[in-house]
């Protein structure tokens, strides 16, 4: 009897540890959308975002303004799952000792996604909004020298 027992809770133990791992790895699928090249073309110059998946918990991806041969700004992003949680990585090149910084997520569904962190110089707030016709809108929203700020970037997919 008490094999059966003992058996009977590793297999729970099993099952159950299954099942977190493959939860773990679904949050992040519902970022899915992100995924691929988007473009914004302007006078001021051109803003893209090229995103690829690199495993199951993590997708990375780099943006990049360019007006005429110059860029300038570029910025490394890496958004993972450990755990149950989503994590937005943002290097900006020049800012922070270009070190990561850390954006939690605190709202994702299949058309947006939110991540924030209020100790942050600024934004404070990142929010990925998918769009209609194959659009999607990243907004940088915050307090900036004491104002509330937000700013909105629409870009269309290539």
């Amino acid at each position: 009897m008490f094999q059966k027992i003992t058996l009977l809770i590793l297999f729970v133990a099993i099952v159950s540890c299954q099942k977190k791992e493959s939860v773990e790895k679904d949050k992040i699928k519902i970022a899915d959308w992100l995924i691929g090249n988007w473009e914004n073309k302007s006078t001021d110059g051109t803003l893209s975002e090229n995103w690829i998946k690199l495993n199951d918990s993590t997708f990375s991806a780099a943006s990049y303004f360019i007006k005429g041969k110059d860029t300038l700004h570029f910025e490394n992003i890496v958004l993972a799952q450990k755990g149950e949680t989503l994590t937005y990585f943002a290097t900006v090149k020049g800012q922070n000792d270009d070190k990561p910084v850390a954006f939690n997520s605190t709202a994702e569904s299949d058309k947006q996604l939110v991540f924030e962190n209020p100790k942050h110089d600024y934004p404070q707030k990142i929010t990925y909004s998918k769009g209609a016709d194959n659009t999607i809108t990243a907004e940088i929203s915050g307090k900036l020298d004491g104002k509330v700020t937000t700013e909105k970037f629409v870009m269309a997919k290539k």
